[in-house]
């Protein structure tokens, strides 16, 4: 058993969230497998170094919105099944407009050993405090792309500085960025960096 691993809105006052993977809206275009309830979960380290990221991110007007946190590894092995089913059109535009499904993998968009399922990764965005509106970032979460690459040709001054925003509220909290992805990141010195855990998320973590 291992109760390192929490609902970070329980050690977070404040975050908030909308767990994708939990729901009809991500890149399969449905619930993955090992999502039963739309919460995030992480280590009680992840949550700590949140904490600290969500006050910096106050501190600049910002909130911080979470995606996706720890991910079961059978929502990894579904996400390969999927990749490998025929093309039916149903997310590509939005998700992944100018490549084929197997290439997610190849072009490191998803991976088969993924850092979320370590605990310690988020993906996430800001939000501006005063009105609750999503900070514009040029381009939504899993858009796999050239254009969510941390450098980004092609998006907008405003939606270049809000992504330096997140990146140094993050990086100053001890987290590293991902290139290809602006909105993950991963704990610098993640607790478990070796072990891939498989427990679904469900209403009551049951730790195995």
């Amino acid at each position: 058993m291992n109760d390192d691993f929490v609902f970070v809105d329980e050690l977070v006052p404040g975050i908030r969230w909308d767990a994708k993977y939990a729901t009809w809206d991500n890149f399969t275009g449905k619930p993955v497998d090992g999502y039963l309830v739309n919460r995030v979960v992480g280590t009680r380290t992840l949550c700590a170094a949140l904490e600290a990221a969500r006050e910096k991110a106050a501190s600049l007007g910002f909130g911080l919105l979470l995606w996706d946190g720890y991910r079961p590894q059978r929502a990894v092995d579904s996400f390969l099944r999927w990749s490998k089913q025929p093309e039916d059109g149903q997310t590509k535009l939005r998700h992944y407009p100018n490549i084929d499904r197997a290439e997610m993998f190849e072009k490191g968009y998803v991976a088969a050993k993924s850092g979320h399922s370590r605990g310690s990764t988020v993906d996430l965005t800001l939000y501006h405090l005063a009105t609750g509106e999503l900070a514009p970032m040029g381009g939504d979460h899993d858009l796999m792309d050239p254009l969510s690459h941390h450098g980004a040709k092609g998006i907008t001054p405003v939606e270049a500085s809000n992504r330096q925003h997140l990146s140094y509220i993050m990086e100053a909290c001890g987290f590293n960025r991902y290139d290809c992805e602006w909105w993950h990141y991963t704990l610098k010195d993640e607790p478990y960096p070796d072990t891939y855990f498989d427990f679904p998320i469900t209403k009551v973590l049951i730790h195995a």
